[in-house]
């Protein structure tokens, strides 16, 4: 069972879309579900996580600089197989351990951006681990009522991580670290990935169903195209090592403004639709 501390973040996490305050206030927090190494039972902690492009998420078992692992890390290593929920989806994933050049690499990585890391590091004896969550494929599990509120909690997850990215960058110093450039491009293949979908999928559904909606399947589908624009100016400033922060914060403001014009008028014009067809 959750500790005390444990269980009242996890349910304030499953009762706010993947949002929570406290210390914990505006991080990037996932639900890691794992099996007990020892009980075969199911054990569910709030682990901090850093992106790592669409598939994949990283952790790290620091046990705040402890001398032994965490029961989780245990648990995954004996039973790889986890579930993750991330506030929009539940979704089973393979969790890997990383060893090698590539755990130094990705946890200097994470250094860099929070020196709590390497805090945590000089305070313990063993090497902390780094594990990749790689997500099984399968259908989605949307923690949401209706396809309306699904919609809307994809959106509110974009408008969260691409403001703590503005935030990111604009607190960042002289030079773009490696993990914030990776923070951006994972907000990048995201938010191409989600309008791919819609493109090629629930736009079609819907202008098949309701040919009334085409002006505005039109318009969605103009704006994707700018917004594809956007990123990859987006993509053009943060290419390479020490990209300068002043280059990336306007076009992250550009991106912020179009993008939330796109997802308001989105939800504004296909909520009510979608809610109303699933009735």
């Amino acid at each position: 069972m959750p500790n005390d501390f444990n269980q009242q973040i996890i349910d304030e996490f499953r009762a706010n879309q993947g949002q929570v305050g406290g210390p914990f206030e505006g991080a990037r927090l996932l639900l890691l579900t794992t099996t007990g190494a020892r009980s075969g039972g199911t054990h569910t902690t709030p682990v901090g996580y850093l992106p790592d492009g669409v598939e994949r998420m990283l952790i790290i078992a620091s046990a705040g600089g402890a001398p032994h692992h965490p029961d989780w890390f245990h648990n995954l290593v004996a039973n790889p197989r986890v579930t993750v929920e991330n506030g929009v989806f539940t979704y089973d994933a393979h969790a890997v351990v990383l060893d090698g050049a590539e755990r130094d690499r990705i946890f200097a990585r994470a250094a860099e951006a929070d020196p709590g890391w390497a805090d945590y590091q000089a305070n313990t004896t063993r090497v902390i681990p780094v594990v990749a969550l790689e997500e099984i494929p399968g259908p989605p599990n949307f923690n949401a009522a209706s396809p309306g509120s699904a919609l809307k909690l994809i959106h509110d997850a974009f408008r969260r991580e691409l403001a703590l990215v503005r935030k990111e960058v604009a607190e960042s110093g002289p030079g773009l670290g490696a993990q914030l450039r990776i923070n951006c491009l994972t907000l990048c293949d995201g938010l191409r990935h989600h309008h791919t979908g819609e493109d090629t999928g629930m736009f079609p559904f819907l202008a098949e169903q309701r040919p009334d909606l085409a002006p505005t399947v039109d318009r969605l589908h103009t704006e994707h195209q700018k917004i594809a624009a956007l990123l990859d100016d987006l993509r053009k400033v943060i290419a390479g090592d020490g990209a300068d922060p002043l280059l990336v914060l306007p076009e992250v403001e550009r991106l912020t403004d179009e993008l939330e014009s796109h997802l308001t008028y989105e939800e504004e014009q296909l909520i009510p639709i979608l809610d109303a067809s699933s009735r």
